[in-house]
């Protein structure tokens, strides 16, 4: 056997990924061939503001519309349960269902400080929700939800330079009254009820008003002693409701009015921190674990209520179409506490000290407003332009507690002002019937104001208030070309920007700021119709460098947040999307990426567990973790998602039986390197038995989310103990719906 050279076993380990990813479309095209099978549907995506067939959208987007995306949440979970549903996307919260946190291809952000902001936006219906509570907003009555990937900057508002997570309501509609109703119940006595109601009031105006409610009951026994003899009461419940009215006015083809308005309200559990959850010297869970039972002496609690309102108005010129987008958004209320160390002075296992914490927002508002302009041509030139503005009011806390007497300890509050305005444009030419170029500017100028309110009980090192103002001009540039009919092959160049980040202070350390990062992004790929459009199939491939990236510390030798610069980070990988038809009753669907991430800094260093775990970085003169070339937080190597349907057409209706699935290969919890802060590789999967009746209006289903019931460590605290956090269990339940 020939031996490797150390640069070609470098060459296979980069482009490993390519090639599998590779391998699977002659295989895919094999298998929807064996028979015949009816035509796929066009999808049609808003990555470039405007609607388009998603094959002719030079960037790497997935779509989840109808049947899948129901499918996904009907288990009640929250937003984190489309993490791994799609190519590079991942979705995680050190805070139960609120305050998520986004990943795509490896690159977002673990702060969880109550000003935090990420590289990935989220976007729900036009409007930007920058703090990461108004993330959270529940999922139901969507029309479908777009993840874009690589930066966004030209064309949307505020920090996208991972990409972005796009959301779209269903629109009320002047045709006919119409809606439908779902009710499911499951594990844990589980409740999810939602549904819609479309009213036209006149041959203007329409109507429609959605809700959704869901609890699931406190199932997870809390014990005062690690003997599991004295009992607290019992976690892990929630109640959610949530609410969207929306008026539509419509008098002529040339002008439309869309008016949003909705609220949220969660309490319920945060997340359950489990004291010594980590067998030392593994990432496994210590020998007689129990998910079912947790040991702790403080309180765990939270609660939400937001609420905000958005108008979308549209005029048609002809040659010239103008939008307006205003949105509003409003945390009115928002607290979560819980016992950070996970147990007891008893245990289990040994905990140095007692740690209860608990963060919030007094209040928050947030305004944004767009003008934009599109042209018409019939011409080979098409453009976009307009104007940004955004502007956050917030004022946040985190307090410390006594876990034995529940007596508040220390108190800290502080205000953050950030006000931003930006101008754009994007043009559009089909040099000719095959290839079309696209290119964009923004201009953007972000300032934040930040300080100290109040201090009790902490005595704050350096200045009380940062003032940070930074401006930059990002552009990106694209071509799509068509191969023939089927086929389109893009390439595309693109830059992003995120304004500096600031971190409010503590007892240990100073109001932290991290210096704007800025990243160049390339990538190419195909698009391509299968055999006749009874299958699809995109798959690109993508490099990227971002210099100055803004990282979050947490933990270490002490319960700190704190903000760093790593000099630049390494991105590089693959992402592949199927779906077809096997046969006319068969349907498949597959998805994969390879996101290869790594942090570029010698210089960089940062404290680590110690003695409590098992680093596997090299340490400086300091005893610091030198982090040059680990992995990003967070960003699983592989991740693989498949689908079936198949169907059974009966006499008076439709039999079907569906299962989903989803991986993705072992993540770092932090910055840093350790053995037992390492999650191991997670898949879960889903399975759902169906019966749609009466001319399609009804459907009563049985269904399992986690059929495995594979428990996985997905979180870590690392400076008190071995302390985690675990994804959700099995949830087995029914569903019945109706449309009308």
């Amino acid at each position: 056997m020939t031996k490797l050279s150390k640069m070609h076993k470098r060459v296979l380990r980069a482009n490993g990924a390519v090639l599998a990813l590779t391998a699977m479309l002659p295989l895919a095209s094999a298998i929807a061939q064996t028979t015949a099978a009816p035509e796929l549907q066009s999808v049609t995506v808003t990555a470039q503001r405007r609607t388009e067939n998603i094959k002719d959208v030079p960037v790497s987007v997935t779509a989840i519309k109808g049947e899948k995306l129901d499918v996904i949440v009907s288990g009640g979970e929250d937003i984190r349960v489309l993490a791994g549903k799609v190519p590079s996307l991942n979705v995680e919260s050190s805070n139960g269902r609120t305050f998520p946190r986004f990943y795509i291809r490896g690159y977002g952000n673990t702060d969880f400080n109550t000003f935090a902001s990420q590289p990935v936006s989220l976007v729900y219906d036009d409007v930007v929700q920058e703090n990461p509570i108004l993330k959270g907003f529940p999922i139901f009555d969507l029309a479908g939800v777009e993840v874009l990937r690589g930066p966004q900057g030209t064309l949307f508002g505020r920090n996208t330079p991972a990409g972005v997570v796009k959301f779209e309501s269903e629109k009320p509609s002047l045709k006919k009254v119409e809606g439908y109703y779902s009710g499911t119940y499951a594990s844990h006595n589980s409740v999810n009820v939602d549904g819609a109601i479309n009213v036209p009031l006149s041959n203007e105006w329409a109507l429609r008003f959605s809700t959704l409610r869901q609890h699931r009951d406190n199932y997870v026994d809390n014990y005062a002693d690690p003997a599991f003899t004295v009992k607290r009461g019992e976690l892990e419940g929630y109640n959610e409701h949530a609410e969207r009215l929306q008026l539509l006015y419509s008098p002529n083809t040339t002008f439309n009015a869309l008016f949003n308005v909705h609220q949220r309200m969660t309490t319920g559990s945060a997340r359950l921190f489990r004291a010594n959850l980590i067998k030392k010297g593994t990432n496994d869970f210590v020998d007689g674990f129990d998910p079912d039972k947790i040991v702790t002496n403080g309180q765990n609690f939270q609660n939400l209520k937001t609420n905000g309102a958005n108008a979308r108005l549209s005029w048609d010129l002809g040659a010239i179409k103008l939008f307006s987008v205003t949105g509003y958004e409003h945390v009115d209320h928002y607290f979560s506490r819980g016992d950070i160390d996970g147990g007891t002075p008893a245990g289990p296992g040994f905990i140095p000290f007692q740690v209860e914490t608990g963060g919030g927002i007094t209040g928050l508002k947030q305004y944004s407003q767009e003008f934009r302009a599109e042209s018409k041509a019939a011409g080979p030139l098409n453009w976009q332009a307009g104007v940004y503005y955004f502007n956050e009011d917030a004022n946040g806390y985190s307090n410390n507690f006594n876990s034995t007497t529940g007596a508040q300890t220390s108190h800290l509050a502080s205000h953050q002002k950030n006000t931003a305005w930006a101008a754009f444009g994007s043009l559009n030419y089909a040099v000719s019937d095959a290839l079309t170029v696209r290119g964009g500017l923004r201009y953007t100028n972000d300032q934040k104001d930040f300080g100290t309110v109040e201090a009790v009980n902490v005595v704050q090192i350096g200045p009380s208030s940062v003032n940070e103002s930074k401006h930059k001009v990002n552009w990106d540039l694209s071509g799509t070309y068509k191969l023939d009919k089927d086929v389109n092959l893009y390439a595309r160049v693109a830059t992003g920007f995120r304004a500096p980040s600031i971190a409010a202070a503590s007892a240990a350390v100073p109001i932290t700021v991290a210096d704007a990062e800025t990243i160049t992004s390339v990538e190419a790929g195909v698009k391509a119709d299968l055999l006749n459009r009874r299958a699809r199939v995109a798959f690109s491939l993508y490099d990227f460098d971002v210099k100055n990236q803004q990282l979050t510390v947490v933990g270490g030798n002490s319960n700190v947040n704190r903000l760093i610069n790593a000099a630049k980070t390494k991105g590089r990988g693959a992402e592949l999307d199927f779906e077809g038809f096997v046969t006319s009753d068969f349907k498949v669907s597959a998805g994969g990426s390879y996101n290869f991430t790594e942090i570029r800094d010698p210089s960089l260093s940062i404290a680590n567990c110690g003695a409590k775990c098992t680093p596997l970085d090299p340490v400086n003169s300091a005893g610091r973790a030198i982090i040059d070339g680990n992995p990003l937080p967070q960003a699983p190597r592989w991740t693989v998602n498949a689908s079936a349907r198949y169907q059974w057409n009966l006499a008076d209706g439709q039999l079907y039986a569906l299962t989903d699935w989803s991986y993705r290969s072992k993540i770092n919890f932090f910055l840093y390197e350790s053995v037992e802060f390492t999650g191991k590789a997670l898949t879960e999967g889903g399975l759902r038995v169906g019966y749609i009746f009466g001319n399609g209006k009804y459907e009563v289903a049985a269904f399992g989310r986690n059929i495995l019931d594979t428990r996985r460590i997905t979180g870590g605290i690392d400076f008190n103990n071995l302390t985690g956090f675990i994804n959700e269990p099995r949830t087995v339940g029914v569903q019945f719906k109706g449309n009308f």
